[in-house]
């Protein structure tokens, strides 16, 4: 058992090391969460950025693509021109390009009115038609309608798959098509102004934080700047779909196998991520936490130093003082005065033990004076373990029926008198709590034991326990037949099913008066009653090893037979219940007498222990006897 002081000691440091774990833990969190916060902001600033830059390009591109087109036309409607004027340089590939190269354009080709090639600058594509491809298809139209003037997005090209912008047109005579393609080498560099992969290159001031672009529909990577990554599908790299919809203000991931905090948005119909490192993220608050640590730690020693300091000085050894003075009481030095002045608790206390022991001594003198008063026989004892001899009062040896030579022998020695304790609980009185019956007497009895010293107080209660069994005996007896009712007979197979001991063979009768409401009706109730007092007193003549009858209610009677050696002998039991049913005469006075009759039907108990669904069974075979006998013309 550890001292007061080491208590206090102990519990100070343990208190003040869960404070400073506590504080250490809302700060770390407290830091955690504002790393978090701004790698989120700083991410959403970077993501406005793009957007804007993503705008703004777009609308530069668009501009350029406007512009190219135009051109492109124009350079169309140019050589349309010069081919028309004069018509002999179709002949000449090598005078076709040259006009080409004046006039800034990287191919020429022209279509007769049937949309065939059949001249230009490549003559690998002669007798190529608007129907040789889909890229080639678009400009089907102006076979039909020659006012028509088409420039074609930049895509690539039948031959080569080679991205160019191709615009076409009719010559003013109507004779031929001048198509003209251009490689749109200003676009293709203001597209790549729009590329993600190269906007992420702007931004990543800080070399731990990657950016990501994935398309939104199929989950693939189409921007990154770990280039190995682009083209994969986000799950290859440690992403799930439901993080990048459900974590707009962040979310912690394993992204190509390092712990990362991630922040994506929906940037022009992609989410766009910034992936930080958990490392990185976090370097500082491991420092900043560690260094707190340390502060919270040597505060916590110097306070729980300075507590407990001042509680072993005001408080313990004060405490300790208290604790002698009782000790010294406890001894049977009652005259000890507690006079503790250091603190107004402390007089208070020493107060109230003083007021307390004088109470004692008062309490002492007027309960020996009650006792003597009260017409109830309570006797009281005490011995210790350092004492031979049994301290009890006068009535002890009335109460535990001793006589003089007994009682004598027993307050010579406890340890006899322990024995004759320890045999009398050895006969409890069932239901009656610390209640032993001694040689037909009944006597409550309860003891306190404390350092090794026992205090018993024993109280004759005969009277109590023989009244109170009466009421209850006449509770569950049923009034006319004086066998149980129904709640008696329920409490008594409580006690038999519920007490999990060996009931033998048995088995549960449900037994029914048959022509009750006839002899009711013809000779009076009170011989109805008399009917069914034959029927209990048939019951109670029974011979049976052990048996419970009751009446159930109205003309039912229930008969429980139990603890047969076997079934056959239990059988046999019934037998001669089946025997008596349609063999007897009931005399109801005054000379009338009547043909006692009763349909039954039983259930044997086997293992089950159920007695309610045992009851319904038995009642269910009872109605099937009565409906049986009503056919032969039996009952009624």
């Amino acid at each position: 058992m550890r001292t007061l002081k080491e208590i206090i000691s102990r519990y100070m440091r343990m208190i003040t090391c869960i404070l400073a774990v506590i504080l250490l833990i809302i700060f770390a969190y407290i830091q955690i969460t504002n790393e978090q916060r701004m790698a989120y902001e700083s991410a959403v600033r970077t993501f406005l950025q793009i957007e804007q830059l993503l705008e703004q390009n777009q609308e530069e591109l668009e501009e350029i693509r406007k512009e190219y087109s135009e051109t492109c036309l124009h350079n169309a409607e140019v050589i349309a021109y010069i081919i028309q004027s004069d018509p002999s340089v179709l002949g000449s590939v090598e005078e076709l390009k040259r006009i080409a190269a004046c006039v800034e354009v990287d191919e020429i080709h022209i279509f007769d009115d049937t949309g065939r090639i059949y001249a230009g600058t490549h003559p690998e594509y002669y007798d190529f038609t608007f129907d040789s491809g889909k890229q080639m298809n678009f400009f089907k139209p102006m076979l039909e309608d020659k006012s028509l003037k088409l420039v074609q997005e930049i895509t690539p090209n039948t031959a080569e798959a080679k991205l160019m912008q191709y615009s076409a047109l009719w010559s003013a005579n109507g004779q031929f098509i001048v198509q003209v393609g251009m490689e749109p080498v200003n676009v293709m560099k203001a597209t790549k102004k729009n590329e993600l992969s190269y906007l992420f290159s702007l931004f990543r001031v800080n070399p731990d934080a990657q950016y990501y672009a994935i398309d939104m529909e199929s989950g693939r990577i189409v921007g990154s700047t770990e280039l190995e990554c682009v083209g994969k599908n986000l799950t290859e790299v440690g992403l799930r779909q439901g993080q990048l919809e459900d974590g707009s203000k962040g979310f912690h991931a394993v992204v190509n196998g390092r712990d990362s905090f991630c922040v994506f948005q929906e940037v022009g119909g992609r989410y766009v991520g910034r992936i930080l490192s958990s490392r990185q993220l976090y370097k500082r608050v491991l420092w900043t936490t560690a260094t707190v640590a340390v502060c919270l730690i040597v505060i916590a020693l110097i306070l729980a130093r300075a507590v407990i300091r001042y509680m072993n000085r005001y408080v313990v050894d004060d405490i300790y003082r208290v604790n002698e003075k009782l000790h010294r009481i406890a001894q049977g030095n009652l005259d000890e005065l507690v006079d503790i002045q250091s603190s107004t608790e402390f007089l208070e206390l020493s107060s109230y033990i003083n007021s307390m022991k004088k109470s004692l001594l008062d309490s002492n003198k007027k309960m020996s004076f009650v006792l003597s008063k009260t017409k109830m026989y309570i006797g009281v004892y005490e011995y210790n373990e350092h004492m031979k001899r049994v301290r009890f009062t006068e009535y002890i040896p009335r109460i535990l029926l001793l006589d003089k030579e007994e009682a004598k022998r027993l307050a010579s020695d406890c340890k006899a008198f322990q024995q004759f304790i320890n045999k009398l609980r050895a006969h409890p009185v069932p239901d009656e709590a610390g209640t032993f019956e001694v040689k037909d007497h009944y006597v409550k009895l309860e003891e306190i034991g404390e350092d090794g010293g026992v205090f018993g107080v024993v109280i004759d209660v005969t009277g109590e326990v023989m009244k109170r069994r009466r009421i209850e005996d006449e509770r569950d007896i049923d009034m006319l037949t004086g066998l149980y009712n129904r709640r008696g007979l329920e409490i008594r197979l409580e006690r038999l099913f519920g007490s999990g001991e060996e009931l033998g063979s048995s088995a549960l009768v449900m037994i029914d008066a048959d022509n009750l409401k006839v002899i009711n009706d013809s000779y009076g109730h009170e011989k109805g009653d008399a009917y069914l007092e034959q029927i209990a007193k048939l019951l109670m003549d029974l011979e049976t090893k052990a048996s419970v009858a009751a009446r159930w209610g109205g003309d039912e009677f229930v008969l429980f037979l139990y603890g047969y050696d076997s079934e056959r002998e239990l059988c046999g039991m019934l037998n001669q219940l089946e025997i008596v049913q349609e063999n007897r005469e009931a005399s109801l006075g005054e000379g009338i007498s009547v043909p006692l009759r009763f349909s039954f039907g039983y259930s044997l108990t086997g293992e089950r222990r159920d007695y309610q669904n045992l009851l319904k069974e038995a009642d269910e075979k009872m109605y099937e006897n009565k409906r049986r006998r009503k056919e032969r013309g039996g009952a009624s």
